[in-house]
């Protein structure tokens, strides 16, 4: 994709100027060479000001272009993108780059750690040895279609050898993989080759070389990270970064232990992980590991179990290091914060969940939000009580009303239940079942697929994506009722101090989401009959929001999709300023925008990002452009089994 650099201005110079003359040309030099290299890798390496002096003019504003959807088999079987970055200065001077996606590495790819070979995205059980596929012609180590979450970082005195420009890693993790090799590409998959969930998702650390001219990222070193030593991990989704410089991942979809002895595809994981079908302990799933890399690449994990056993899909620390926000991916779930005892330490502290008053019923609706407080723990307090007990030492569930007022109904899961918790263990209860102890307590547990978290800091606000409104959200009972919108909306939640809980007692963060409301431009539109396409929500709104990440340099809250409605799903940037909704990538058809991280400034330079899962993923709305994409799809994407792990370019550094 060529660029398009355009509107690039310079104020006029007296002839008789000299030195005037001589500034000129040191900022035409500095641009040029900066241009060139876009040209090249479509990078831009513009920072605040230009080069030749405190008098050049600065970046006062940048505005996404955003492009249409795609309109071609050949842009909707790959990451494409034609939207561009414009950036004003303060002379009023503008200038225009072209973002470009560029791909660091495809799941299955064979990569350097050190002098072996690995396999990029693949599997490993807890000895460390490679999980392999036996299913197909020939056998091979699973690897995963599906990267997610992901943090962009830089280290102090890094130690990798091979490395010309500068250092960065680029923690990456791998939340399943959709088939096995039986499936020979075949979407949807059949039953027999389906392994969501039954493989122990993976972490891995890429080293990489950052061009000093152009920032462009290449490959050195990528290294598996080893979690037995946590038993493995469950479903990893989305990610973020802390304050601190450490990835903290999550594990989305926490095994129902009350049902355990049923659920084979926890059995499967267990027997891909263990060896045994019996030997995965689900309540050691559910919880928030956090990764710490090293200066030679390498890295170290453990996991907190204060946070809540829930189905996670990320967690976001807000800037007093203490307290975090957490968004519930599931049916039933509700919105949960934790606040830390000490700095930049999630061993220990307090877990809470938010009690919605409606205010509003119309385009997604708001409410008011107090707070409930489950319990205080250490990580290991909650780990040697998942060691030792069973779910049936902790509730009681049955299914029918058992016509005992010793018993609480709630909704759980998309079901009704009547449970009953054993007296003395109310620390296991919220903190290991977390869902029904919070239903118990009073919590609203109505939301559906809460998904991305991020922060504004400088408003003092968050945003909360809910893929999907339906269910316990749209019915006439319980707390909220605000109207089925299948293609979800992104929250604003106001963020206060002083706030105290429903018990009388301060709580101790000046970060608590005490208003929640629908956006009204990231408010999705159902179609009533699909468009020409297929599309069965409103191509040019988004649909089914998943990941969230909020620019405070660029005043941006990007948004990646999730959706069963749009042909393409879409990354989005939205200025929270002008209200301004830009298309900036479209990935491949059937698969999901994941890995959302926005980096405004990495050594200079910027980046955006973004990796996507299962490509080619066919549902019904797909039978428009299936026979056209599905071919390209598997030429680009092996076949369906693997994805992409990169960004996007074209950003100012700011």
């Amino acid at each position: 994709m060529s660029n398009n650099i355009s509107n690039t201005h310079f104020s006029r110079i007296d002839p008789t100027d000299v030195a005037g003359q001589t500034a000129q040309l040191q900022r035409r030099q500095v641009l040029k060479g900066a241009l060139g290299g876009a040209a090249v890798l479509g990078l831009g390496s513009f920072g605040l000001s230009a080069c030749g002096g405190g008098t050049d003019p600065t970046i006062t504003a940048v505005e996404f272009i955003g492009m249409a959807a795609p309109t071609t088999d050949a842009q909707r079987a790959t990451t494409w993108t034609s939207a561009s970055a414009k950036m004003t200065y303060s002379d009023g001077s503008t200038k225009t780059q072209a973002l470009a996606y560029n791909t660091l590495y495809k799941t299955g790819d064979s990569l350097k750690n050190g002098s072996a070979s690995v396999v990029a995205g693949g599997y490993f059980d807890k000895s460390g040895a490679p999980i392999i596929d036996t299913s197909g012609a020939s056998a091979m180590q699973y690897f995963s279609d599906s990267p997610d979450g992901q943090s962009l970082l830089s280290l102090s005195n890094p130690t990798v050898p091979g490395v010309k420009g500068n250092t960065v890693f680029l923690v990456t993790q791998f939340e399943y993989l959709t088939a096995n090799n039986a499936s020979a590409g075949t979407r949807p998959t059949p039953a027999a080759s389906d392994m969501y969930g039954k493989l122990p998702s993976q972490i891995a650390v890429a080293t990489l070389d950052q061009d000093k001219s152009t920032g462009a990222l290449s490959v050195v070193r990528y290294f598996p990270v080893d979690a037995s030593g946590v038993m493995g991990l469950w479903i990893t989704c989305a990610a973020s970064l802390s304050p601190w410089n450490t990835h903290l991942s999550s594990e989305e979809y926490e095994p129902d232990a009350v049902n355990i002895a049923g659920n084979t595809m926890f059995q499967a994981f267990s027997q891909n992980l263990f060896g045994s079908t019996t030997a995965a302990n689900p309540y050691h799933y559910g919880h928030v590991p956090e990764v710490t890399v090293n200066p030679d690449g390498t890295a170290s994990i453990k996991k907190h179990y204060c946070l809540g056993r829930i189905a996670r899909e990320l967690v976001e620390v807000c800037p007093d290091n203490k307290t975090v926000l957490m968004g519930d991916d599931g049916t039933d779930t509700g919105l949960f914060m934790f606040i830390a005892n000490t700095e930049k330490d999630l061993s220990a502290g307090t877990l809470y969940v938010a009690k919605w008053a409606q205010t509003s019923a119309t385009a997604g609706g708001a409410g008011t939000l107090g707070w409930i407080k489950l319990g205080s723990a250490t990580s290991a307090e909650v780990k040697a009580l998942a060691d030792t007990l069973k779910a049936s030492d902790i509730v009681t569930v049955k299914k029918a009303d058992p016509l005992d007022a010793s018993y609480t109904k709630i909704a759980f899961n998309g079901t009704t239940e009547w449970v009953k918790f054993t007296a003395g263990q109310e620390k296991a209860a919220a903190f290991l079942e977390t869902h029904r102890y919070a239903a118990v307590k009073g919590g609203t547990l109505e939301f559906t697929k809460m998904e991305g978290v991020a922060l504004n800091k400088k408003d003092k606000v968050a945003y909360i994506a809910m893929s999907r409104i339906e269910k316990g959200m749209a019915n006439t009972a319980g707390d909220v009722q605000v109207g089925k919108i299948t293609a979800g909306a992104t929250y604003e939640l106001k963020l206060s101090a002083t706030q105290k809980d429903t018990s009388g007692a301060l709580i101790g963060s000046d970060w608590v989401p005490t208003v929640m409301a629908a956006v009204p431009a990231l408010v999705g539109e159902d179609l009533a009959t699909p468009d020409a396409w297929g599309n069965t929500a409103n191509v040019d709104k988004v649909s089914n929001p998943d990941n969230l990440k909020f620019s405070e340099k660029l005043r941006t809250l990007f948004i990646g999709e999730d959706s069963g409605q749009h042909v393409n799903n879409f990354l989005w940037a939205y200025n929270v300023d002008s209200k301004k909704l830009s298309r900036i990538l479209s990935i491949p058809a059937g698969g999901e925008s994941t890995g959302l991280q926005a980096v405004d400034n990495l050594n200079g330079f910027a980046y955006i990002m973004s990796n996507f899962q299962h490509a080619g993923d066919w549902t019904s709305i797909h039978s428009v452009i299936k026979t056209g994409a599905d071919p390209l799809i598997n030429a680009n994407w092996n076949s369906k089994k693997s994805s992409a792990v990169g960004y996007l370019s074209g950003l100012p550094a700011l």
